[in-house]
């Protein structure tokens, strides 16, 4: 990580949008802008199209998108691109977020507040489900990146104090905190908790990871296909899973 480099491209970002006007106004999502600049500082190698589709970045040799959420948009660019280039697929997670709260009528912007919840490196499980056919291609890897943010909400609801169904105008990178490399099958055992018994459940892992259910299945799920746990059992009405020996 290029901690100096991070805040200047947060900088030159945020810098091309003043004030509320800015907010959510640019050609692109400041967080999409921000990684974007930040893993490729010449634009020259921004937005390059390749059979039909447009890549975030590529330089020759790799190409990269930042995708922060919907992964299923990318199963096109995935099929071709793949055929042709290692594909990185960056996705920013935010570590520690505070919400301001942006009134569209006057321009008034509240002061932060801290949201209770931090984010993990597991909540991208879902996303992954939505690529699960291309993840054991040997060009495709991953890069999770954890970033402090603040994130801008307007004022527009249905509850009377219009923040139940609000929708989301931005969000602005404020600090790196860590980037996860997924570039072989081995790396998925970094989302595994350290924490988590030889033999585990679903449920154990949703405890130990603090996601969902529904979430917690699908990552238990994922890492049975790509082969870093295996089924081994049943516990009661539960299977049982181990990590898979080398």
């Amino acid at each position: 990580m290029d901690q100096q480099l991070f805040h200047k491209v947060c900088d030159d970002v945020i810098s091309q949008s003043q004030g509320l006007m800015g907010i959510g106004t640019l050609s692109e999502k400041t967080v999409h802008s921000v990684l974007k600049n930040y893993y490729e500082t010449n634009d020259n190698n921004h937005e390059i199209k390749i059979n039909g589709f447009v890549a975030d970045i590529c330089n020759g040799q790799e190409i990269i998108e930042i995708q922060t959420r919907s992964f299923d948009r990318l199963r096109k660019k995935l099929s071709v691109f793949l055929d042709h280039y290692p594909v990185t697929i960056v996705y920013p997670i935010p570590y520690i977020k505070w919400i301001r709260w942006v009134n569209p009528q006057t321009g008034e912007i509240t002061q932060p507040r801290k949201s209770p919840k931090k984010g993990t490196p597991y909540i991208i499980f879902p996303e992954l489900y939505k690529i699960k056919f291309f993840l054991l291609k040997p060009n495709l890897r991953l890069k999770i990146v954890l970033l402090n943010m603040e994130e801008y909400r307007f004022l527009d609801g249905w509850s009377e104090d219009k923040k139940k169904g609000s929708s989301r105008c931005d969000r602005i990178p404020m600090e790196l905190i860590e980037e996860i490399h997924i570039s072989q099958v081995e790396d998925y055992n970094l989302l595994i908790p350290e924490s988590l018994k030889e033999v585990f459940t679903s449920k154990d892992y949703k405890k130990a990871t603090g996601l969902s259910t529904g979430a917690s299945n699908t990552a238990v799920h994922i890492l049975n296909y790509v082969g870093i746990i295996e089924r081994i059992g049943k516990k009661g009405r539960a299977y049982l899973y181990s990590r898979k020996a080398d």
